[in-house]
């Protein structure tokens, strides 16, 4: 099976919705995926090869990365890149072209080796696609496109299962990112997992906020929607002021978003009351990184939905476990069990540790990857024994919820005492003046690491305030030497906090 054959959905059902655009239904989604497959083996593109994306969210990026995965490999990017970033992924990647909306991005384009084609996206009258070589394959001159319609009823080449459907990075923050190739097999193991686990069906429509060069956006909202026959309103990236007239105006029953994006909804639910009461939503997924306890209490007291804290990496295409609808227990705190996944802990000499114990999370599972792409030292410490260890701290209890106490290389060792950061968070989220929180490690002569956090506030509050607050909730080895109080916390490019990265940032030294 491969990507086409998840796409399932009703001929006359809509697929894909652009605000302020054309819509397109499942007939016509899969007729011009695969017209835009023959028109990229028209250019010269070999299956396998791997085809860069650089353009922002919307229908037109959708298209574009399931054409690309269903004739080669893609390898989708941040649109928002330097030259030399682009420079280093086409590099590593072995990108053969790259596809772009018009001539953007700049940086995208002048990054370009001679060797590799520049295919423009075109977005026709009838809110369809099609490519149009500007240079770079056998001889073809620029502007020149292809004979073939770009609206075909049969695919000119049907991947297998196990050929690699896209190829992501590690985040990298640390050390070089790795490649992850994904297969067509793990992702369709992946969306199936999130389609069981929230009951997904064709009535279901879902807000896309989530980047879709991140595998969040790629399988979290697209995949698992269109997978499910339902509708994916693709919005051309996330605005909080237009947020709520995307409800009021399209209905989504869920979204899928990053703890960061959900506190910025909350702060603007208050002044539109009168849309959220009229548009329910049946669930409110949150995945990509921790959300604090107090933020689940409150998005669910304000928006009157339950919130299902999901956890997921890039090595699972995505999904692992998550917290389960009503009538089943939601546990805030923990990110529920897997679905379609079997979940341990292990210590770190490879050993399997019993219920209850405290040690590092591991995955099996079909939607897991084989390996990091040429990197066998990697793979020889993230794969044991048919295990892939996530790098996050954890235990599972009696009912077999996961709950994770950090990423083990964030985890403040203090003297010999080990700190969660994500607990020192939560305790400073609940004070009434805070809205944004970020505890980290700093380097101390004597201890090996202190703590000190990072706060954005919404009310007026001091450091001492804040530091006695701390004092009357946590034990005092866990309490903030220092709060800095920022503007905005630092995020990368897919709105993760920079929590190993905070100590340099301030020039904090010893």
């Amino acid at each position: 099976m491969n990507l086409f054959e998840l796409l399932a959905g009703e001929d006359n059902h809509l697929a894909l919705v652009t605000p302020e655009g054309r819509s397109l239904t499942y007939k016509q989604l899969r007729e011009n995926i695969t017209g835009l497959v023959s028109q990229l083996h028209s250019f010269g593109l070999k299956p396998g090869e791997r085809i860069a994306i650089a353009m922002n969210n919307g229908s037109p990026m959708a298209i574009t990365f399931l054409a690309a995965a269903l004739s080669g490999t893609a390898a989708p990017l941040n649109p928002k890149y330097k030259q030399d970033e682009f420079a280093f992924y086409y590099a590593d990647t072995q990108a053969k072209a790259l596809i772009t909306l018009s001539d953007e991005p700049e940086a995208a384009i002048a990054a370009l080796t001679p060797d590799m084609m520049l295919i423009n996206a075109k977005v026709n009258t009838d809110g369809t696609l099609s490519f149009e070589l500007r240079h770079g394959a056998l001889g073809m001159e620029t502007g020149q496109g292809s004979n073939l319609s770009p609206s075909s009823p049969h695919l000119p080449t049907s991947p297998s299962s196990d050929d690699i459907a896209m190829i992501l990075h590690t985040s990298g923050t640390t050390s070089r990112p790795k490649r992850v190739p994904i297969r067509h097999r793990n992702l369709i193991a992946s969306a199936n997992n999130i389609i069981g686990a929230y009951s997904l069906t064709a009535a279901d429509t879902t807000l896309c906020l989530m980047p879709l060069f991140h595998v969040h956006g790629l399988v979290g909202c697209l995949l698992a929607t269109l997978g499910s026959g339902g509708t994916l309103v693709c919005p051309n990236g996330f605005n909080a002021l237009e947020f709520w007239k995307l409800v009021e105006t399209y209905k989504p029953t869920w979204y899928s978003a990053a703890p960061t994006m959900h506190q910025t909804i909350l702060a603007r639910a208050s002044r539109n009351t009168e849309i959220v009461k009229a548009n329910p939503f049946r669930f409110i997924r949150s995945s990509s990184a921790s959300l604090p306890p107090i933020i689940i209490e409150q998005l669910e007291t304000t928006l009157d939905a339950p919130v299902v804290e999901s956890y997921s990496m890039t090595e699972a295409s995505h999904l692992m476990t998550t917290n389960p609808l009503p009538p089943k227990v939601r546990k805030p705190g923990t990110v529920g069990y897997g679905f379609g996944v079997e979940v341990g802990i292990m210590d770190s000499e490879g050993n399997l540790l019993p219920q209850g114990s405290l040690g590092e999370v591991v995955v099996k599972a079909p939607n897991v990857i084989d390996g990091y792409e040429n990197n066998p030292e990697a793979n020889a410490t993230a794969f044991v024994n048919g295990w892939f260890r996530t790098g996050d701290q954890g235990t599972i209890d009696e009912d077999g919820y996961l709950r994770l106490t950090g990423r083990i290389k964030e985890l403040i060792n203090r003297g010999g005492e080990k700190i969660s950061p994500l607990e020192v968070d939560d305790i400073l989220l609940r004070h009434p003046a805070v809205a944004e929180a970020l505890a980290f490690a700093v380097p101390h002569k004597s201890l090996g690491e202190d703590i000190h956090a990072a706060v954005v506030l919404k009310a007026e509050a001091s450091e001492k305030e804040l530091l006695a607050h701390c004092s009357t909730m946590l034990a005092n080895f866990k309490v903030p030497k220092q709060i800095h109080i920022l503007e905005q916390l630092p995020r990368g490019a897919t709105g993760k906090l920079q929590r190993l990265a905070m100590a340099k940032l301030l020039s904090i030294g010893e």
